[in-house]
């Protein structure tokens, strides 16, 4: 990959409010490379256990978990990737044919839960509408992206992320939701200069419920030659 799914869809001037070490997480993974983090989330999931049932559907494809656990390490690797119209391709990474191919970057986040391991996937594409991030190991579920960087403050250099429309793929067509009902999806990814570490926080949530699933926590990350070991 030469160029990132954010340097394709983000105006430069944008990326070059970004923090330096940021840069790496967004820049382009070189061709016999793969990104690799770890780290530890303080929180993960939604103490709101009535949620935990609609979870448990979306753990089914990789999207999130029915829990509420603390201090969880985690593992994550990013990894270049081309995906067709919010489908991924096949498993050796290659699109299926008859679909519009879009670059994109494939993320494996693994937690390390106390009842056993979880790996949720997404795939972050640069796509003529800009930044589609492609939920769970199918992306059926998608959300575009609308992309911001402060510019000063105690975050100056940190990337917002937050989602301006949501959709479901299914039955041969994508169906988005109404803006009155849609969920929201808001990353934020800063740079901590002081713990030398990257902290991230997703945070999602609807209207009149409030939050329904979140996660933050701090990592390293660093690009490493990849030696074949597998997602994480």
């Amino acid at each position: 990959m030469t160029r990132s799914p954010y340097e394709l869809s983000i105006g430069a001037e944008v990326l070059a409010r970004l923090h330096p070490r940021l840069r790496t997480y967004f820049g382009p993974v070189p061709p016999g490379h793969v990104g690799r983090g770890a780290g530890a989330f303080t929180v993960v999931g939604t103490p709101r256990r009535w949620l935990w049932p609609v979870l448990a559907l979306f753990a089914r494809d990789a999207v999130m978990f029915p829990v509420w656990e603390q201090d969880v390490p985690f593992t994550v690797e990013n990894r270049p990737v081309t995906v067709r119209r919010g489908r991924a391709g096949g498993r050796d990474g290659r699109p299926t044919a008859g679909r519009e191919a879009h670059p994109a970057v494939r993320a494996h986040r693994t937690f390390h839960f106390r009842t056993g391991d979880r790996t949720m996937v997404d795939a972050i594409t640069a796509e003529p509408a800009g930044l589609v991030d492609h939920l769970g190991r199918h992306g059926r579920v998608s959300a575009r992206l609308a992309v911001t960087v402060d510019t000063d403050g105690p975050d100056a250099g940190a990337l917002r992320l937050a989602s301006t429309r949501v959709s479901f793929h299914g039955l041969g067509r994508e169906w988005s939701l109404p803006a009155v009902v849609s969920p929201r999806v808001t990353l934020t990814e800063r740079f901590d200069d002081e713990a030398d570490r990257q902290r991230v926080s997703l945070v999602l949530s609807a209207p009149v419920v409030g939050t329904l699933y979140r996660y933050e926590g701090a990592f390293r990350y660093e690009i490493a030659p990849d030696t074949g070991r597998g997602n994480t």
